[in-house]
C-alpha cells in the first residue's frame, strides 16, 4: 500500500489549484481510492481496497471555520485557485470563512464534493482528465 511519504511526494508538485488534476492521477496510481481533508488544519485522511487506511497529521494551526456556508463567495474563491490564484493555505483560509468544512474526494467516481459543518453539500464537482 501507498504511505504518507509517497503522497507527500507527490502533492509537493502542487501550487495551485490548476495542479489538482495531475496530483489526483498521480495518487490514484499509487492505489488511493479517496480521502477526506479537513479545512480546520488541513490533516487528511486516506482510503483504499480492504479497508486500508492512513492519515495525515495538521499542516497548520486550527482554522475558526464560519458556521454559515456561502456557497456562492466559495465558488467565486475555488475558480480563483483553480485559476492558479491563490495557495493551498489561502485556498483552506477562503474555505473556511465560506464555512466548508472539509472535501471529500472520490478517486472511482472523480468527484471533489465540499461540505459545511451540518454536512451539507456545499458543491460537488468533477475532476477534469
Amino acid at each position: 500500500m501507498f504511505s504518507i511519504d509517497q503522497i507527500k511526494i507527490a502533492h509537493s508538485k502542487v501550487e495551485s489549484g490548476a495542479d489538482f488534476p495531475a496530483y489526483i492521477h498521480a495518487i490514484k496510481a499509487l492505489g488511493v481510492a479517496g480521502y477526506e481533508t479537513w479545512v480546520k488544519d488541513s490533516h487528511t485522511d486516506y482510503f483504499a481496497a480492504n479497508d486500508f487506511s492512513i492519515s495525515s497529521g495538521p499542516m497548520y494551526a486550527d482554522l475558526s471555520i464560519s458556521n454559515t456556508a456561502q456557497p456562492l463567495q466559495f465558488q467565486a474563491y475555488l475558480k480563483l485557485h483553480q485559476e492558479g490564484g491563490s495557495d493551498y493555505y489561502t485556498f483552506c483560509q477562503h474555505c473556511a470563512e465560506t464555512g466548508v468544512e472539509k472535501w471529500v474526494v472520490s478517486l472511482e467516481g472523480m468527484t471533489c464534493t465540499y461540505y459545511d459543518k451540518a454536512g451539507n453539500v456545499v458543491l460537488e464537482e468533477k475532476i477534469p482528465g
